[in-house]
This record gives structure tokens, C-alpha cells and sequence, in this order.
């Protein structure tokens, strides 16, 4: 079979031709005809089989009547990454190069001014991530209403990042009459569930196992100690190992700061090398890539949002140097490499704490995965090695292997605790407990020490107040001001009284007690 006979347009056809392709893939080969149809699909293949190209070129050829608005676009493709996106649009602008259509791009990381001006422009293809569509429909700077044509893409990923709500939310501002094309590597239940309810009559195309791998792909797990020091030194010796064969090499990291660490470590240790992860700046990450694809960087370290559908065709090695939490990110990373019907290797580091990690993968692939050199059992601990697993947040600490000396030290003093809980010290703990002093008494004392001569202060200064009342002021020659009688007990201040001002009681200034004389 060949694209000719899928009933592509003549145009298309031509741009398929130019970029050197002339059979389709199985998951082409079954998609197309059924959305030139205008039938719903549900598309179910392994990473690197040509997906992309099984929804980009039919719309290219239902695209070539009509035009499309301001502000209302025909077509809305949805992906989980920047990475995905930029790339879907390079796919549009390779098999569309003899068709004149407005092509928009809404990710994060660009101006809003610039993708609005694309859509006053009226956008015949529009590529998106949830986050930013939802900000300019938000904004009101986009209609969903002409949407003819809704493409779902890695539908996996899109549950495992969180984006279900959101896809949910715009499926429900888009025509009920659209076509709906749904693709994904693998079909957990939620997923099931949004199909169901998204899609109608689906015609469900399925050319390989949901999470399988790839056969041409050779898979090893190596074993490592657990500290980070010795997975680095492991990954260094498989890349020297495997120096012959290997022409360029992508490096799984769980985590962002993993990524950073071990990157700085490959450069330290002069390997050709570039980091790739979600906090990077999106003009950085493009960067990064457009490197690694001209072969600019022979090493790419990267988290796992280089893991699905990104297009790096030769690809020889992959290295996962942390074991994946999630099982079906390991069939979409190895699938970076062996695409195209080529031949690839992926090597696994995995330590001891990572058992149930590879035995979730392997049960995902129905597999199982050989050791480049003996399992796990094999692996000798090296001197203060912990092979337990990582402390959680919020879990005890546990100690660290110890050396004897170490280790013996601790068992004495644990010792020595347990019989003073008990009552049995020796004689020379009883009379170091004698000579110390008792720091609870020694606290009590400083206290009442303390207490005893702020109550010094205070009576001193309440009898120095005493005398300066019970002075009588001699009166001046002329002076017809009321003496203060001192005798009385003093009183509250806002005592009431025929003399007292309330509001200032005794302490009021003697300027105001002038007597009026009649």
C-alpha cells in the first residue's frame, strides 16, 4: 500500500512525496481513510509510529475548502507539551507547504500580543496547549464555536500532567457536530471513560499491544548502587562501553534537580552534553532540542517532557538513569529510540530500592527485561552505602550503614541508657551524678532570685511616689490655688467625684483645678 491509495489529495500527496515517504505506517494506514471520512477516531499505537502524520494529513486535505474567521478557527489540536506542539506545527508547515493556511500556535513562554495577532487573522490550523487556550478564550480573544475538527494527541500524557478537567471543560465549548480524532500510547481506565463520553461511534484503530515496546528496541537493566555518586560513576562506564555503537544518546531523569546535577557532572567529566527540563525558559528548551537533533550535542539529559512524541529520528541510545515511577513513561522513553523501523538500545540503572518499579514495568510490557551484567543480587554494597529507599516527606529517618568502631560506640552508649532507665548504675555513674548540680534546683533559685528584687524595685518606687504626694507645697505670695489634700486614700482613676475631672482622676495638672472666685 501506498499514500496514493489512501485517497489523499494531489497536493498532499506531492508533500509526502518531496519529504521522502511513500508507505504508509500501520497506524496510518488504518486512520486516514476513516478521517477523510469524517468519522471519529480512536487511535491506539506505540510511540514513534507515525501518529502525527495519520491526523496531519487528512485535515491538510479536507482543509483545502474554505477559510476560516477572525477569532474562530476550523481545527483545534491539543497537546500536553510546548515541545509537542512546536513540533505538530512543523509537520503542518512540511506537508503543507502547497496549501495557504493560517497556522496558530498558543503555548506558554511566547507573547500573548503575538498569538493574538495570528488569531485576528483567522486561523485555519490551531495548535494549543490546555493551559494557554483556555487563557485566551478567558480573555475573550477566541471563539471556539467553528471548531469543525477536534484532535486530542497523547492522551496518556495528558492524564499523567493533569489536564483531563481542562480538556473535559473545552470539549464542552466546541460544536457537538465535530469530528473527533483521539490518540494515545496507552489506555488506562480514565481514559476509556473520556472516550466514551467525547467521542461517537469511534472507529478504534489498534496496531500493537497498548503499552507495548518496540521489538527492534534492545532493553538491558543494570545494576548500581543506590547513592548518587555510584549511578553517576554507572552511567559513565555503560556510555564508554557502549562507545562504538552509540551515536548520540538521550538520559532519563526522574526529577528537575536530578537533571541539573547529573548534567553538570557530564560536563565536569568532558562529555559532550545539554540539559532539558519543564523550568527551562521555552526559547532555551527549543534551543536545546534544534541542538541535539543537528547533532550540535552528542548527550541530551532530560526529565521526562522529552519522553513523548518528540521527532528525533536517530536516536541510537536511550539511558534511563533513574527507573521510572509511572510504567508506561518507560515505553515512552525507550521509544525515542529504534523509530522508523530503525535499531536502538535502552540500558535501565536500577538499584535494590527500585525492585517494584521494573517489576511494574515488566508486567506493563509482558516482558521480561535481561541484565547486562547480573541482577541485583550481585551488587556489593560499598563502604556507608544505605540501599534502602528514599525517605519520603514526613517518614522517620533511618540511620546509615556505620563502620565497627563507629557502630560499637553507639551499642555502648545504648547500653549504658537502657541500665540507667533501669536502675542499675555502676558506682562510677552515681557519683558523677552526685557532683553534678541539680539544674532544676539552680533554675528555681534564679528565679525566685529574679522575682525578688523586681518586688525591691517596685516597693522603692511606690514609696518615692508616697513622699512626692505628701509634700505640701509652700503657697506663693498672691497664689489663690486650692492645696491638694493628700490625707484621702487615693483613688480610681475614673472614679467619680465633685473635684475630679473623670478622665484623669489625681493625676490631673494643677493649671486646671483654678477655683473661679464669685
Amino acid at each position: 500500500m501506498t499514500f496514493s491509495d489512501l485517497g489523499l489529495s494531489p497536493k498532499v500527496l506531492s508533500a509526502v512525496t518531496d519529504a521522502g515517504y511513500t508507505q504508509p505506517t500501520p497506524i496510518q494506514a488504518g486512520a486516514i481513510p476513516h478521517a477523510l471520512l469524517g468519522k471519529d477516531v480512536l487511535g491506539i499505537a506505540q510511540t514513534g509510529t507515525g501518529k502525527t502524520a495519520s491526523f496531519v494529513l487528512p485535515m491538510l486535505t479536507r482543509l483545502e475548502k474554505g477559510r476560516a474567521r477572525a477569532r474562530m478557527p476550523r481545527t483545534l489540536i491539543l497537546e500536553p507539551t510546548r515541545e509537542l506542539a512546536a513540533q505538530v506545527e512543523e509537520n503542518f508547515v512540511k506537508y503543507g507547504k502547497n496549501h495557504k493556511l493560517n497556522i496558530a500556535l498558543l503555548i506558554g513562554g511566547v507573547s500573548f500580543d503575538e498569538q493574538d495577532k495570528k488569531l485576528e487573522r483567522g486561523a485555519d490550523v490551531l495548535i494549543a496547549t490546555p493551559g494557554r487556550l483556555l487563557d485566551h478564550r478567558e480573555r475573550g480573544k477566541l471563539l471556539l464555536n467553528g471548531v469543525e475538527i477536534l484532535v486530542i494527541d497523547e492522551a496518556d500524557r495528558m492524564l499523567d500532567m493533569g489536564f483531563i478537567p481542562d480538556i473535559e471543560r473545552i470539549c464542552e465549548m466546541i460544536p457537538f457536530t465535530r469530528q473527533t480524532l483521539f490518540f494515545s500510547a496507552t489506555m488506562p481506565p480514565e481514559i476509556t471513560k473520556l472516550t466514551e463520553k467525547f467521542l461517537h461511534a469511534p472507529v478504534r484503530v489498534e496496531v500493537s499491544k497498548a503499552a507495548s515496546a518496540a521489538t527492534n528496541i534492545i532493553q538491558r537493566l543494570v545494576k548500581s548502587g543506590s547513592k548518587p555518586w555510584d549511578k553517576r560513576e554507572t552511567l559513565r562506564n555503560l556510555i564508554k562501553a557502549e562507545d562504538a555503537e552509540l551515536k548520540n544518546a538521550i538520559i532519563f531523569c526522574n526529577r528537575k534537580v536530578e537533571v541539573s546535577e547529573l548534567f553538570r557532572s557530564l560536563l565536569k567529566y568532558d562529555f559532550d552534553a545539554g540539559a532539558l527540563h519543564g523550568d527551562m525558559d521555552q526559547r532555551a528548551r527549543m534551543q536545546m532540542l534544534a541542538n541535539f537533533r543537528d547533532g550540535k550535542l552528542r548527550y541530551l539529559v532530560a526529565s521526562d517532557v522529552a519522553a513523548r512524541g518528540l521527532d528525533i529520528p536517530d536516536v541510537s541510545h536511550v539511558f534511563n538513569y533513574d527507573v521510572p515511577i509511572h510504567a508506561e513513561d518507560y515505553v515512552h522513553r525507550i521509544g525515542r529510540t529504534g523509530r522508523a523501523g530503525r535499531s536502538g538500545k535502552s540500558f535501565t540503572i536500577a538499584t535494590k530500592s527500585d525492585t517494584k518499579y521494573v517489576d511494574a514495568i515488566e508486567r506493563l510490557i509482558g516482558t521480561k527485561i535481561e541484565w547486562h551484567d547480573g541482577d541485583l543480587s550481585t551488587v556489593v554494597a560499598s563502604e556507608g552505602e544505605d540501599d534502602a529507599p528514599r525517605r519520603g516527606k514526613g517518614a522517620p529517618r533511618r540511620a546509615g550503614r556505620k563502620d565497627d568502631d563507629r557502630k560499637d560506640r553507639g551499642e555502648r552508649k545504648k547500653g549504658g541508657e537502657r541500665r540507667a532507665r533501669h536502675g542499675e548504675e555502676d558506682a562510677s555513674s552515681v557519683v558523677a551524678q552526685q557532683e553534678q548540680p541539680d539544674v532544676a534546683e539552680t533554675a528555681v533559685a534564679d528565679i525566685s532570685e529574679r522575682r525578688a528584687r523586681k518586688e525591691a524595685i517596685r516597693s522603692e518606687n511606690t514609696e518615692r511616689k508616697s513622699s512626692d504626694r505628701n509634700e505640701q507645697r509652700a503657697p506663693e505670695r498672691g497664689d489663690t490655688r486650692p492645696q491638694r489634700d493628700n490625707s484621702r486614700p487615693p483613688r480610681h482613676r475614673h472614679q467619680e467625684d465633685n473635684d475630679t475631672t473623670v478622665g484623669f482622676g489625681d493625676d490631673m495638672p494643677a493649671f486646671m483645678r483654678i477655683v473661679a472666685k464669685v
